[in-house]
């Protein structure tokens, strides 16, 4: 069944209606053809979600009818924001794609040492644009109840700030694999509770340098290997999410 997330609260919906309009309005009426009385999925910003029944289609907006609620959480129970040193290519697509897929609440794009690419204030509002679509669609896909967010840092600095507001704050360092470090992630994983967050950093193609990582451990920040090999930082996020995921919804 087709998912759409609602920009308002489930509250203010239900005062205002339950509609859809602009884009997720051309793609039920012109892509996925819905008619009256067909249903799909509706999801809040409170994250909430219900099953709706189309009961008018106007030139403007889809109408619906609330027919029950979803009951199923689909969220992990903590917050878990992936910060990626600008990779080359669509490598940042892929990771927001399949990060979003795996759980994760927030993306966050950063110019590390040794990224290649360069981007403008230009370039980084386009892309910027590009992944919350990506992020959206994603969502929709997995049957998420939360939509990603997108940051597109600047400079590394900005990070460096941001991390002062998380509860958690993990480096996934090469070296820490290399040299045989095996404990970090088990050990915060074993004391993270329900709602708090976690921030991982990752290196993009070339990695963290030595400088990097002092700064993030200096503020607040922990090094941590992924497992014994060395993974590419496109699939890095992806052992990270997928390890949470077996350590608080598998195995509670």
């Amino acid at each position: 069944m087709q998912r759409y997330f609602v920009t308002q609260s489930y509250a203010d919906a239900q005062e205002n209606g339950f509609k859809l309009t602009g884009d997720d309005y051309h793609h039920a009426v012109n892509v996925m053809r819905m008619k009256v009385k067909d249903h799909c999925f509706l999801v809040f910003t409170d994250q909430r979600a219900i099953i709706g029944e189309i009961i008018n289609i106007s030139e403007e907006d889809v109408e619906f009818k609330e027919i029950s609620k979803e009951s199923q959480n689909k969220e992990l129970p903590v917050h878990v924001t992936i910060a990626s040193g600008y990779p080359k290519g669509d490598k940042l697509e892929l990771v927001v794609q399949k990060g979003t897929e795996l759980g994760a609440s927030e993306f966050v794009g950063f110019p590390a040492k040794s990224s290649v690419v360069k981007w403008d204030a230009k370039k980084l509002a386009k892309k910027g644009d590009r992944l919350v679509k990506i992020a959206k669609e994603a969502a929709e896909q997995s049957h998420r109840q939360f939509q990603p967010t997108v940051k597109l840092l600047t400079s590394e600095k900005e990070l460096l700030e941001l991390a002062k507001d998380y509860d958690h704050v993990l480096i996934a360092y090469e070296e820490a694999a290399k040299s045989g470090e095996q404990g970090q992630l088990v050990k915060t994983l074993s004391v993270v509770k329900p709602g708090e967050s976690i921030l991982v950093v990752f290196g993009p193609e070339g990695g963290l340098t030595p400088q990097e990582v002092g700064s993030f451990e200096t503020a607040g920040g922990k090094v941590c290997a992924l497992g014994p090999r060395i993974l590419r930082t496109e699939t890095a996020p992806f052992y990270l999410l997928s390890a949470i995921s077996y350590q608080l919804e598998l195995l509670t």
